[in-house]
């Protein structure tokens, strides 16, 4: 038969005598239908081993059931009646045993042969991390430097230096990859540390679930025996009464035994509506930290870096200095840019340029480039180049004021939605072809004069940002 009792002899070990402690537990606490169904068949598969757990089921799909559901709680029963216990391993038996006799002797078959048990590999709860999100590809100014610095912190062995961490910023600023990498970092120095990393809104649902099967004790369990517990987004817990004064538990709980707690957020404690004061106090009384939005130089840098993983890709210095400039308030959509014109051009076999990534990436880069009017366009280049407005838009002809004019006409045609008659009549009423010669001679001038191509450039980081 299936292993799936456990039968005490006089001489039962300690293992055998908690698990018929922590079995009586479990069916309180679990009522009777939940734990007839899924937690009676459990058994123990004995061993001389007091601080490594062997729990058997008897198929593939009560094992996984039991270990997403249970895993936790299991340590935790053990652990409170066994302190040394270190590890809770959930198995599924493969072939028909005899019943196992738990005695301080290995377990045996009534043939006494060892007992076969075939199992699947222990199961140790892991968050699921992104890879790429480490530290060492994040790319530090002086927007993300604090946080930076204080993820670094607290991810580092030792005592605990602060705790919780708080970082806000808007979306795709860098928070959900500080906290991805301070899970990396405290396993790689902590491997067998238990780390739960979760947003606030699966926090939530885990916990209604609980409440519905009545078995919020497995729930907390699982939470406040983490030695790191990352929570995203506590925004999304705003106004949820119940789920916060959890939360609000969880949160002293982790602090009170000396535990590190990161939670993030869009924005800083004191601005979080519907969100308890009792849980605002906790997040001030740690350390505070936002990400601003990243500047020019910061956009360029992560371009270079996420260029650098893009195998047999070549873009052009000019079409990253378009997309650091018009892409300026989310770090993902810059990504996602230039991966997208990585992609259309090994589809599509095209030479990455300015003209190729403006149209592969339309609407995106219209809806985050600022508005730019010929007017502003006129004002700028004049100042560029120490002459009136009007000079641009009258007739005169000399180099002086004529490249200058050709230069804000290619701006414009760059930077506005304008048509080219409509540009050409800005600049005192001349033909579309005129502005159609300027764009052109422009665009020669910026491969052959270096001079020429740095005052566009400088012009157009001006006008975009």
């Amino acid at each position: 038969m299936a292993v799936s009792q456990v039968r005490l002899s006089a001489d039962a070990t300690p293992v055998a005598k908690a698990w018929t402690r922590i079995r009586t537990n479990l069916r309180e606490s679990a009522g009777a239908r939940l734990f007839e169904q899924w937690l009676k068949p459990i058994a123990l598969i004995d061993s001389d081993d007091g601080e490594h757990i062997r729990l058997s089921l008897p198929t593939a799909f009560a094992a996984n059931w039991v270990r997403s559901h249970y895993a936790d709680r299991l340590v935790h029963e053990f652990r409170a009646v066994l302190p040394g216990v270190r590890s809770v391993t959930i198995e599924t038996a493969t072939q028909r045993v005899e019943p196992v006799v738990l005695t301080a002797a290995s377990a045996v078959t009534a043939q006494g042969a060892p007992a076969p048990v075939v199992t699947l590999a222990a199961v140790a709860e892991r968050p699921a991390l992104e890879p790429r999100y480490v530290f060492d590809r994040f790319v530090v100014d002086s927007s993300n430097k604090v946080a930076f610095h204080a993820a670094k912190a607290v991810a580092a062995p030792g005592p605990v230096r602060f705790s919780p961490l708080f970082l806000h910023s808007g979306t795709g600023q860098g928070k959900t990859h500080l906290m991805h990498a301070i899970a990396h970092a405290f396993l790689d120095a902590e491997p067998n540390a238990r780390v739960l990393y979760m947003s606030a809104e699966r926090f939530m649902f885990e916990f209604v679930s609980a409440l519905r099967v009545r078995d919020t004790h497995a729930f907390k369990a699982r939470l406040r025996s983490a030695d790191l517990l990352l929570i995203d987004d506590l925004q999304f817990i705003a106004g949820k009464d119940s789920t916060q004064e959890e939360f609000f538990h969880t949160v002293n709980e982790i602090i009170g035994a000396g535990k590190r707690l990161v939670i993030s957020a869009d924005r800083c404690p004191q601005a979080l509506e519907g969100i308890d004061p009792r849980i605002v106090g906790r997040m001030a009384m740690g350390l505070v930290a936002d990400i601003k939005a990243p500047g020019l130089e910061l956009r360029r840098a992560i371009l270079e870096r996420k260029l650098g993983d893009l195998s047999d890709v070549t873009v052009p210095a000019d079409v990253l200095e378009m997309l650091a400039a018009r892409i300026h308030t989310n770090i993902r959509e810059l990504e996602g840019a230039l991966n997208r014109v990585a992609a259309y051009a090994q589809l599509t076999g095209d030479a990455i340029d300015l003209d190729f990534a403006v149209a592969t990436l339309g609407d995106m880069l219209r809806g985050g480039q600022k508005r730019v009017t010929i007017d502003e366009i006129q004002k700028r280049v004049s100042a560029h180049f120490e002459l009136k407005p009007l000079d641009l838009v009258s007739a005169r002809r000399a180099r002086a004021v004529a490249r200058p004019r050709q230069i804000a006409m290619y701006l414009a045609k760059r930077l506005t939605t304008r048509s080219l008659p409509e540009i050409g009549r800005k600049f005192g009423g001349r033909d579309h072809s005129t502005v159609i010669h300027a764009v052109r001679r422009i665009e020669e001038l910026r491969d052959s004069d270096r001079e020429i191509d740095a005052a566009v450039r400088v012009l157009m980081r001006d006008l975009e940002g």
